[in-house]
């Protein structure tokens, strides 16, 4: 049964398609929501619409889509998380809305980012529920080099929270995320190295605003102990592959800064399923299944098409 006794209620979540059809569970990157695309629930863009949707790779007249809300631990009076939130806690709500449905089993759970970590530690603990793992950008343990600047994002938030200044700590640290989450490929091409403005004692690049701008969008919509506690989830995401047995398609994007493509071959090497590992082009890094829907769209449509559920 579900472990998610130590959770108030369950995660909001969105189930749209066909009624009968099978289930794909769908999350992304800490940042996604459970509205995954535009369906007939609610019109909205949701963040992978390039990828789910009518006729799209993980098409939603044929399979009826799961997103979640990821859980975050509540907020104590001084800002902070309540808890400390795991991957594996998050597997457990995943389980928890699937038994609220009435869903015994999904027929491919499709993760990105820290949602590929989630679709890790579900089948590690719930094998007999899921028929198939899409795992892109997502390893079996956190890189000590992205532990390292993720901790200091937390610092950053941390700090604003002690000095008054909780916003433009979150503001900040998502602007140094921005630089993980892109490859310096791209930042070479897309920006100029001459300052934009230059006075008598300082200068300020294009990449700036660049790095203002997502950093501002996304504190306008987060809180600062949500990004602790989820950033801090990633840091502690462990799985043992031995133990996975789902089938498996692992993607590693080309210049992921996060996730080196070599961790995910590991990965795939270490998995007790059969799998396979694929190295998707691209010049944006870890952000490619975002940016790259077309090439990945491919990969997805394969994968979806070898896969029923027995």
């Amino acid at each position: 049964m579900p472990r998610v006794t130590s959770f108030d209620h369950l995660p909001a979540y969105e189930l749209a398609g066909p009624p009968d059809a099978p289930v794909v569970c769908v999350l992304g990157g800490i940042s996604a929501t459970r509205h995954v695309a535009a369906n007939a629930l609610d019109p909205a863009p949701g963040w992978w619409d390039a990828v789910v949707g009518s006729r799209r790779a993980i098409d939603t007249t044929r399979f009826r889509v799961l997103g979640i809300d990821f859980v975050d631990g509540g907020r104590r009076a001084d800002g902070r998380p309540k808890r400390v939130v795991t991957t594996h806690d998050q597997a457990d709500a995943v389980a928890a809305v699937l038994d609220r449905l009435g869903i015994e089993r999904v027929q491919a759970f499709v993760g990105a980012s820290y949602g590929g970590m989630v679709a890790l530690a579900f089948a590690e603990r719930y094998p007999e529920r899921v028929q198939q793992l899409v795992v892109i950008s997502a390893p079996h343990e956190a890189h000590p080099m992205s532990t390292a600047l993720r901790a200091l994002q937390r610092r950053i938030v941390q700090l604003g929270i002690d000095t008054g200044e909780a916003q433009e700590g979150l503001v900040l640290a998502r602007a140094l995320a921005m630089t993980t989450y892109r490859s310096a490929r791209e930042f070479a091409e897309r920006f100029d190295v001459e300052p934009s403005v230059r006075t008598a004692n300082d200068a300020i690049f294009p990449v700036e605003g660049y790095l203002r701008h997502h950093g501002e969008k996304f504190a306008a919509t987060w809180t600062p102990e949500r990004f602790l506690a989820l950033s801090l989830s990633a840091d502690l995401h462990r799985v043992d592959p031995a133990a996975i047995r789902t089938p498996a398609l692992l993607v590693a994007a080309e210049g992921d800064a996060i996730v080196p493509g070599e961790q995910m071959a590991a990965l795939a090497a270490a998995l007790a399923a059969p799998n396979q590992f694929v190295e998707l082009p691209s010049k944006t890094g870890h952000d490619a299944f975002l940016t790259e829907p077309e090439a990945l769209g491919r990969l997805l449509r394969e994968s979806l098409a070898t896969t029923r559920l027995s």
